[in-house]
Parts: structure tokens; C-alpha cells; sequence
């Protein structure tokens, strides 16, 4: 599980979500409309060069576990840190009465990428509710709060895209999210991961209170392909 998990974009990218990849040799990347992500097979030595050619000017991507110098043509615009964490707990018990839950389709695309932009839970794009399981909490047509599944790599499946409207926050709309896909993947023999910024203090809490676990902390940058 370590191997997978310490470079799970590369290994999803390249393994179950090939089709929503593009890229070659040493580099993959989300197609665009997806969460802007690259995989790299090294880390240390990630190939920029192979990936140039998939990527169009002023494109920014998340990369996770590199931090040597920014290669010429790419410039860096952020820097932080992120833990990346597996689940390590019984399975949740069945999902408790309350807001009525649906699945996400197409015709919700709108409005989680509205939700997303006003609540930025991390890299999210039009096409992300594709890569796996997107629910929601509703109230009429308002979408109030969601989760979903990203990476996928193994049994491994990244929980992701967790976010609750400001309005009503406080309310466990997503923490009850997160444990029916949790109950979900450990029903078919999944085990759920997730990355949540280590500043991110709160969020960082809560998972540890449901029922994850540290696994490492990991650089994690955003960089922009520049004008060639």
C-alpha cells in the first residue's frame, strides 16, 4: 500500500483512470476538465519535458512529493505542505435520517463546480464528478454540501472534493457524506485515503476523529506552463 499511496496520481493515471489521462514516458496528467493533477513515475526526477507537449500555456497543475528546482518553461506559484491519510477504523454504521442525499450527474455539474469555487476543497474541474462516486446533500435544488471519489490506485480510493456551503456548516453535512462512501468502499473491499492540508487544522481533526490515520506528510505545489 505505501508504494501506491506515496504516488497515487501516477499510479491511478496510469492504471484504472488511464482513460482520463494524457501525457507520456515518465509523466501523466489529468485531461482537461478534470482535476488538474500530474503523476510523475519519479518523484525526484519528475519528467517536465515529456509532459510539456500535453499541456497548453498558463495551465497550473497540482504535484505532489517533488521539490527540487523549477524546470525552465514552468514557473511555481505555491508551496505547501499536506498529510496524506488511510482509514483505520471499524465500518460506519448505516446512514442516519436527515437532508435528503443524491448522487451526482450531469445535470449537478454546475452546481458543484459553484460549490467548489466558493469553498475550495482542493483541484476540481467540470469533469471531476466522472473520476467516481459523487454525492450530495440537497436542499430543494440548492446543493448544501459534497463528497466524492478521485484517485484510485489498487484498493486504494481517495476520498475528495469534501466541502459544505458556508451558510450551513456545522451542521455534519459532510462528515455523514464522507462515512456513506467510506461504508460504501469497505464494502467492496476498498480502502479509503484522503489528503487534507496540514494547515488545515480543522479538516485535519476531523478525520482523525472519524477514523483516519496519519500515513506521511508530503510537499504538495502548484506550477503553471508558461508561454514557450
Amino acid at each position: 500500500m505505501h508504494e501506491l499511496f506515496d504516488n497515487i496520481f501516477w499510479h491511478t493515471l496510469t492504471g484504472p483512470q488511464a482513460r482520463f489521462a494524457a501525457g507520456a514516458g515518465g509523466a501523466r496528467r489529468y485531461v482537461a476538465g478534470c482535476s488538474p493533477i500530474i503523476g510523475f513515475a519519479d518523484q525526484q526526477r519528475p519528467d517536465f519535458t515529456a509532459l510539456a507537449p500535453y499541456c497548453e500555456a498558463d495551465e497550473h497543475f497540482y504535484t505532489e512529493g517533488w521539490s527540487g528546482p523549477v524546470p525552465a518553461g514552468w514557473r511555481l506559484d505555491a508551496e505547501t505542505t499536506m498529510v496524506k491519510m488511510v482509514w483505520d477504523a471499524p465500518m460506519p454504521g448505516p446512514d442516519v435520517a436527515g437532508e435528503p442525499i443524491a448522487t451526482l450527474g450531469p445535470a449537478h455539474v454546475r452546481r458543484a463546480v459553484d460549490l467548489a469555487a466558493l469553498t475550495r476543497p482542493g483541484p476540481f474541474g467540470p469533469r471531476t464528478p466522472e473520476l467516481g462516486v459523487y454525492i450530495g446533500c440537497f436542499d430543494g435544488e440548492r446543493l448544501m454540501a459534497m463528497a466524492g471519489e478521485r484517485a484510485n490506485a489498487g484498493t486504494l480510493r481517495e476520498i475528495s472534493g469534501v466541502c459544505t456551503h458556508p451558510d450551513v456548516q456545522g451542521r455534519g453535512l459532510a462528515r455523514r457524506l464522507m462515512l456513506r462512501l467510506i461504508r460504501e468502499q469497505l464494502q467492496r473491499g476498498e480502502t479509503p485515503v484522503l489528503h487534507v492540508m496540514k494547515a488545515n487544522e480543522n479538516a485535519h481533526g476531523l478525520y482523525r476523529s472519524m477514523g483516519f490515520r496519519d500515513h506521511r506528510e508530503t510537499v504538495v505545489r502548484v506550477v503553471t506552463k508558461m508561454d514557450a
